[in-house]
């Protein structure tokens, strides 16, 4: 079974990524990084976080993106730009990304929101994304 749920979650990150030659997950990083000193961390996101969490029904994959975004900007982490990536793979548009973050602010406040924006704004810029702005 084990097998199964890592080869899901690797079905379902593989929906969600662009694979390039030097990484086959893409722009995710799921912990291969700190094989010497945590060797399983990455097979317990891609089994748990890919194969459990994403891989359940129920929301689309934008839809998941989004609440991911949403969540990291309430916790203020460095992962933002890495599903900002994630959600132009699946699809969102640059102002739904946007849009979404600057929706936060009543609920987690400017300096988390502020933060989000430079970390989409960086990714945008790295991706030759353009955002239709609005003064509404």
């Amino acid at each position: 079974m084990a097998k199964d749920r890592y080869q899901q979650g690797l079905d379902k990150l593989m929906e969600l990524t662009i694979p390039d030659s030097d990484n086959p997950t893409g722009h995710m990083d799921i912990g291969e990084g700190f094989k010497d000193i945590a060797p399983d961390l990455s097979k317990y996101v891609v089994e748990f976080a890919f194969g459990d969490i994403y891989s359940r029904p129920g929301l689309d994959n934008k839809q998941k993106v989004l609440t991911t975004i949403s969540a990291l900007v309430a916790q203020g982490t460095p992962q933002i730009g890495m599903h900002v990536k994630t959600g132009l793979a699946v699809g969102l548009t640059p102002e739904e990304i946007v849009g979404c973050i600057m929706h936060l602010i009543p609920y987690t406040g400017f300096p988390r929101v502020l933060n989000a924006l430079k970390a989409a704004q960086k990714v945008f810029e790295e991706r030759g994304v353009s955002v239709t702005t609005s003064n509404n």
